[in-house]
């Protein structure tokens, strides 16, 4: 049975087709995410199941770094699995195999799958049936996902009063939003910088934030929100065939005081509806909302609601749903371990 398969390093083009009409692909598994990646201490590797017409049923693309004098794998979003357990059973021995050939310690894989997704447990079960211990995603856990199906109107009555009003505000204060080119990657680097400083978060290099942009062409856009013909706020946005990913962003102070955030969030959003995604992505917001949202016990719901509070996310949250939108919150994490004795150590220092 297992000659009707086999397993192979597929083409970028071809890779990218599937990672593109599979249900749970997402723009981490597509090859210009492993090419900037690359360019950043990685070591990208794709393996594909493929059956006897040169289907790809099943893959991943994998990130394997040494840190802290250990190696390991990590699987952003994925692997993208067929259903099939030979198929994936496969597609797990051969990782397990480029993994040992990488000296990796461990694999970590983050299934794109909603925790309340009639797939989850069985996937679930699965890793189990294979001895992949449960660990912390790498990846923010809990997200707001915004349906994009909708007709414009609907979505922004959508939005928060607040919302609405400070999008409206900020076009009677002049604040124009316009698309950015290569240029104006050093002003969004500082609006970054700045922003990061004032809200006490890291944010990556400039050159990093460069080669996002430039390597997903022609899916990326970087909005720029003007106020008086200066840049106030920036948003650098990704998509690819069903979502737009609301990745980085930042604004001064100026452009939180007249809104141009805000106009800038409406501007991208509909940009991504526009192109055919069918959901916004607002990525990242504290995990003890995404497991409030869907905690069945009261009292255990407003517990986490409160811890919450605390989180140096809570402000982004408020922003990020205020566009309307439902919280997504995302299997846990599972780590295919390759070297027992070391994966403690591994696992302490990579997290989870």
């Amino acid at each position: 049975m297992r000659d009707r398969w086999r397993v192979d390093v597929p083409s970028s083009v071809r890779w990218d087709a599937f990672v593109a009409t599979h249900p749970h692909g997402s723009f981490l598994q597509a090859s210009p995410w492993g090419a900037m990646k690359a360019l950043f201490g990685w070591h990208c590797r794709r393996l594909a199941v493929f059956d006897a017409a040169g289907t790809i049923l099943a893959g991943a693309q994998v990130l394997f770094r040494r840190a802290f004098g250990l190696a390991f794998g990590y699987t952003p979003r994925g692997p993208l699995f067929s259903g099939d357990p030979t198929v994936d059973e496969l597609l797990i021995q051969a990782l397990r195999r480029v993994g040992r050939q990488m000296a990796a310690i461990m694999i970590r894989f983050e299934p794109n799958i909603s925790e309340r997704d009639l797939r989850a447990a069985e996937l679930r079960a699965w890793f189990d049936h294979c001895r992949l211990v449960v660990a912390d995603t790498i990846q923010p856990r809990s997200t707001v996902l915004l349906d994009l199906q909708a007709p414009e109107s609907a979505l922004f009555a959508a939005c928060s009063k607040g919302h609405r009003a400070d999008i409206r505000r900020a076009e009677r204060c002049g604040v124009t939003v316009r698309v950015g080119n290569e240029a104006d990657l050093a002003p969004f680097y500082d609006i970054m910088r700045a922003t990061g400083e004032r809200a006490a978060f890291s944010i990556h290099s400039a050159d990093y934030y460069a080669t996002v942009w430039r390597l997903h062409q022609p899916n990326a856009r970087l909005f720029i929100a003007e106020a008086q013909a200066m840049p106030v706020a920036a948003h650098l946005i990704l998509a690819d065939a069903r979502y737009g990913y609301y990745l980085y962003g930042g604004s001064t102070t100026e452009g939180l005081r007249s809104g141009a955030n805000h106009l800038l969030a409406w501007q991208a959003l509909r940009w991504a509806r526009e192109r055919g995604c069918i959901g916004y992505d607002f990525w990242g917001i504290p995990d003890a909302l995404g497991q409030a949202a869907f905690a069945d016990d009261a009292a255990v719901r407003t517990a986490l609601e409160q811890a919450a509070q605390q989180d140096p996310l809570i402000g982004v949250y408020r922003f990020k749903k205020g566009f309307g939108g439902r919280i997504v919150r995302l299997m846990p994490a599972f780590d295919l371990v390759l070297l027992p004795p070391l994966y403690p150590l591994a696992k302490q220092k990579i997290g989870g």
